[in-house]
């Protein structure tokens, strides 16, 4: 099987749909992009987002241009005759959200090794704001075990014909010292507290900036 630049397996349905998509996010359904600087690394790291629509991993993915974006999908979607089928071919990594899911913990872990770009939406299901309220502790463990740069995505709406919504990639979490303190309840904790604090100052400036 081909590999893509990071020693992944290789998407080609990925690989053809980006651009198509990438085009029409210019035109018809229109996304304005900051922070994209903060995109610019070589080697592994975990893209975090908020989730507001089905649309959201699309947002996310296509500003990272050669580089594949292996996104978590809740397992219950790999069961669904033509979606599960179609996903597979954009080779995410199916999650059970409601059992402690080691083999998927594993496939995210591996991905990092080979310096892959990891996809997670920590709230594990959509919501219907951008703060954040509710994180899954296991985006904070993985990210401090990783020891890899965590990149957060702020999306501001859903995306509709003709309706410009923004989408904000911020600088790295800082999570050093956590690492330095070593991986435990009350670091994983702190890490989450410092995500949800984030989203919230997104969300603020946002309003700001509405006003």
């Amino acid at each position: 099987m081909k590999k893509n630049d990071a020693g992944l397996p290789y998407s080609r349905t990925y690989a053809v749909l980006i651009p198509i998509i990438a085009f029409l996010l210019k035109t018809i359904l229109p996304v304005r992009y900051s922070g994209l600087e903060n995109l610019n690394r070589e080697g592994p790291f975990i893209l975090i987002g908020n989730h507001l629509s089905m649309v959201d991993p699309v947002l996310m993915a296509v500003p990272m241009k050669k580089r594949q974006v292996t996104f978590l999908s809740k397992k219950e979607l790999s069961r669904i005759p033509v979606v599960g089928a179609f996903l597979r071919l954009l080779h995410p990594i199916f999650v059970d959200r409601h059992a402690s899911d080691m083999e998927a913990m594993r496939a995210c872990m591996k991905t990092l090794r080979d310096g892959g770009v990891l996809g997670i939406f920590p709230e594990g299901t959509r919501s219907h704001g951008g703060t954040m309220e509710h994180i899954e502790s296991g985006v904070a463990l993985m990210a401090l075990r990783s020891k890899v740069p965590v990149v957060p995505v702020y999306i501001t709406g859903k995306i509709g014909l003709f309706r410009p919504l923004d989408v904000v990639f911020g600088e790295p979490v800082e999570m050093d010292d956590l690492r330095q303190a070593g991986v435990n309840n009350e670091t994983c904790q702190e890490l989450v507290n410092r995500i949800r604090v984030m989203y919230k100052e997104f969300a603020k400036s946002r309003q700001t900036k509405k006003a």
